[in-house]
């Protein structure tokens, strides 16, 4: 996985007001951790983090961040959003190495058409959109695929079908539903009666309505 570099502003003001005026300036206030270093509050270009998590790989893009005069290893973690525009308005960097595993949410893609499952007016239920994986950063796939194809109805690909890249493990259970061909959901409508069973049943009724008028003669 490639690194894309990003420029972090260190010693950022802190508080509420100051963190106002940064948004304000187009910056978004952040923090460095990670691996024994002491916390770095940084600000980071709000169009510049786009950019760099605009590729395939999304928030798990390697992120070499240059804050000062060091340089770290990052990903970033715990993005803050407004809670109406949805913008990004706070952003953890997460100190790596190349070399340790380390735990992330990869997206999970449909590819193929569920013939199958179409003809028999049936519905391909997608129960997992994205799959929690541990794996060096530089093998953190950008998406994993799910070929639907052979799909039918009743049946499900499962954890154990997956054919994860090298060195791409998950801890999620074997047995797990990634999809489902659901069968077509069918609608109970209640049957007429036949026009013999409605002559029958209106017989019967006068028969008795009779029956009770004679009673109140006597």
């Amino acid at each position: 996985m490639a690194e894309v570099a990003l420029v972090a502003e260190v010693g950022r003001p802190t508080g509420s007001r100051a963190t106002r005026r940064l948004r304000r300036d187009g910056l978004i206030p952040g923090i460095v951790y990670g691996h024994g270093t002491d916390p770095v509050s940084v600000a980071v270009v709000a169009k510049d983090l786009r950019i760099a998590l605009s590729g395939e790989s999304g928030s798990n893009t390697l992120l070499s961040l240059q804050a000062g005069e060091q340089t770290f290893l990052t990903l970033a973690r715990e993005m803050q959003r407004h809670p109406v525009r949805g913008t990004v308005t706070h952003v953890d960097f997460q100190i790596v190495r190349r070399d340790e595993v380390i735990s992330a949410d990869v997206p999970v893609t449909l590819i193929g058409e569920a013939l199958e499952v179409q003809h028999g007016d049936g519905l391909v239920d997608q129960q997992l959109f994205s799959l929690p994986v541990r794996a060096r950063p530089a093998d953190i796939p950008t998406v994993i695929e799910v070929d639907v194809t052979d799909l039918t109805i009743g049946a499900a690909i499962r954890i154990a079908d997956l054919t994860l890249p090298t060195g791409v493990e998950t801890d999620l259970d074997d047995e797990a539903a990634i999809v489902v061909g659901q069968a077509p959901r069918v609608e109970a409508v209640a049957e007429p009666a036949a026009e013999g069973e409605e002559g029958a049943a209106d017989a019967e009724a006068s028969t008795d309505a009779a029956d009770s008028s004679g009673g109140d003669g006597d």
